[in-house]
């Protein structure tokens, strides 16, 4: 997953796969996916981000698989 930030235009751009994109959904005003030909979702675009997401400052954490 690689996570870029464009501050000249204040959007926040998710990759989560390098797959080809087959079409692009509008999920609110300011949010964007884009989905392989399976409708699996390969990014994400999030237009002013410092406003509509809060992405004042971003973090990652990864969480330990549970086990039984």
């Amino acid at each position: 997953m690689k996570v870029k930030y464009f501050s000249d235009t204040d959007t926040a751009h998710v990759e989560f796969t390098d797959k080809a994109v087959h079409e692009t959904k509008e999920i609110s005003e300011n949010v964007y996916i884009d989905l392989d030909g399976e409708g699996n979702i390969v990014n994400m675009t999030i237009e002013h981000a410092k406003d509509s997401a809060g992405l004042w400052e971003f973090s990652y954490q990864e969480m330990p698989r549970k086990t039984a």
